[in-house]
């Protein structure tokens, strides 16, 4: 049988542990890992990100079969699970280190990403304009063993009942019909 083709998607939107818990989810989507993208350290640590002076944002590269979900429905559930109108924050993650950006991995990406962000100020769907910054993939650094599966292993730690459950929720209800099979 022969292997699918897979396409990586690299976002950041607030926690890494929300985006991971709540793009796992999704038909298609093979792997999502948390780590650190778009700052100036050449190895970047948890401690180090979280100062927020390292200009990394924590990221979930996403590995995903195209022929399944494509690129434009990871980006529609990116836009529905956090606020794109708040700059370096989301909720209380108050840092650049949690700001709202799309990482493109090519020129289909990066146009892509433009035209929905477009779209959707034009929707007028928030009241504040998208300040989630459009930028080149840089070198991804995945983050520390510990992050990776948090939600799933911590589900009733305080942060992630408070805020990562339910944004895996918010995905799970408004992308029924793209989940995977249990």
């Amino acid at each position: 049988m022969p292997q699918p083709k897979l396409a990586v998607a690299t976002l950041a939107g607030g926690c890494f542990w929300c985006l991971e818990a709540a793009f796992e989810q999704l038909d298609g989507v093979i792997s999502v890992l948390p780590g650190y993208m778009g700052g100036q350290l050449p190895r970047p640590n948890y401690e180090a990100v979280c100062r927020g002076d390292s200009g990394h944002a924590e990221v979930v590269q996403i590995r995903f079969d195209p022929a399944i979900i494509d690129y434009d429905t990871l980006l529609t559930a990116f836009f529905t699970i956090h606020d794109p109108t708040t700059l370096n924050r989301q909720g209380h993650d108050v840092g650049s280190q949690y700001r709202s950006a799309i990482f493109y991995h090519n020129d289909a990406q990066k146009a892509a990403a433009e035209a929905m962000v477009a779209r959707l100020n034009a929707e007028g769907l928030w009241a504040d304009p998208i300040v989630t910054e459009v930028t080149p993939a840089t070198t991804f650094f995945e983050a520390e063993e510990y992050h990776h599966q948090y939600f799933r292993r911590n589900p009733y730690q305080g942060y992630c009942m408070a805020v990562v459950g339910p944004k895996a929720a918010k995905l799970r209800h408004a992308f029924a019909d793209r989940l995977k099979a249990e």
